[in-house]
């Protein structure tokens, strides 16, 4: 497991019974997590600053109770990247922190290769990883079925002065973007994918990682350059192991190009105990 332990904005306090309390920046979020399987007690009355708590219905979903005064957006810094956050439905705040270990990789990645480098991110979010490829000078490719998603990530973008830089944002859906770009010839250094375990495209599409991330990763594989740096593939579906994200790499770049898979957990430290918070899986082809 590779923990997230840079983050000064950003922490889990303490997770119990399903849910994890975290504080982002000066405000404290009480949200579930189905990796919370064990139970030390009920944190919301177990901590008095809680400022909002995401409460699951019973039939799917659920709602957000402001305890206190929750602003609409506010920001949080990680080093020299700033992000918006807000209250979504499904209890997300618009950022995934664990990913702040991927977003060192490819800044590391991109620095060291000193030359032009052109990245492209598919289902692409708020756009954490776009801003951590634009601050170190890559042109970016951002695409994401939500135009509500895309709308947040020029947000962010902008927020950190970085929307003078070569970025484009598409909505679309993302299997049917990556089969326009292989006909117009396009080609990529960083390809990093971030796809859900079900989702539906600009026009109703419909993805299922387990069905479909094979043949997305082999359409990939026709977008990379012959200097491509890595290709990174986000996983946090459960049945989806490292392994087979692995097994699909080795079946297809790994035929074309020669390199490294590695592949590790993601992870949170929490304050209170000597505990570590799963957070999916990260794979990783990388020249």
């Amino acid at each position: 497991m590779i923990v997230a332990e840079e983050w000064k904005d950003y922490e889990v306090i303490d997770a119990s019974n399903g849910e994890k309390l975290e504080r982002w920046g000066n405000i404290y979020l009480l949200r579930p997590d189905p990796e919370v399987i064990w139970n030390t007690g009920n944190l919301l009355n177990k901590y008095n600053f809680i400022d909002a708590h995401y409460i699951r219905s019973n039939k799917g979903g659920g709602h957000w109770e402001n305890i206190k005064n929750v602003p609409s957006s506010w920001t949080i810094n990680y080093k020299d990247l700033t992000f918006n956050l807000k209250q979504m439905g499904f209890k997300h705040t618009g950022l995934f922190p664990e990913q702040a270990v991927n977003w060192d990789f490819m800044r590391k990645k991109i620095k060291d290769a000193n030359r032009e480098t052109k990245v492209l991110n598919l289902f692409a979010y708020t756009g954490g990883a776009t801003v951590a490829c634009l601050k170190e000078g890559a042109s970016v490719v951002h695409v994401d079925s939500s135009r509500g998603m895309v709308d947040w990530a020029k947000e962010n973008v902008k927020i950190n002065n970085l929307d003078d830089r070569p970025v484009r944002y598409i909505v679309d859906d993302v299997v049917k973007f990556v089969k326009r770009e292989i006909r117009r010839g396009n080609k990529y250094d960083g390809i990093i994918m971030d796809p859900p375990s079900y989702g539906r495209g600009s026009n109703g599409e419909v993805w299922d990682i387990e069905k479909d991330l094979y043949n997305l990763i082999e359409l990939c594989t026709e977008l990379l350059s012959d200097e491509f740096l890595f290709m990174i593939i986000n996983s946090y579906s459960t049945g989806l192991s490292k392994e087979v994200v692995s097994n699909c790499l080795k079946l297809t770049v790994r035929k074309k190009y020669a390199g490294d898979i590695v592949s590790y957990e993601l992870g949170l430290p929490i304050k209170n105990s000597d505990l570590k918070l799963p957070c999916g899986v990260t794979t990783i082809y990388e020249r």
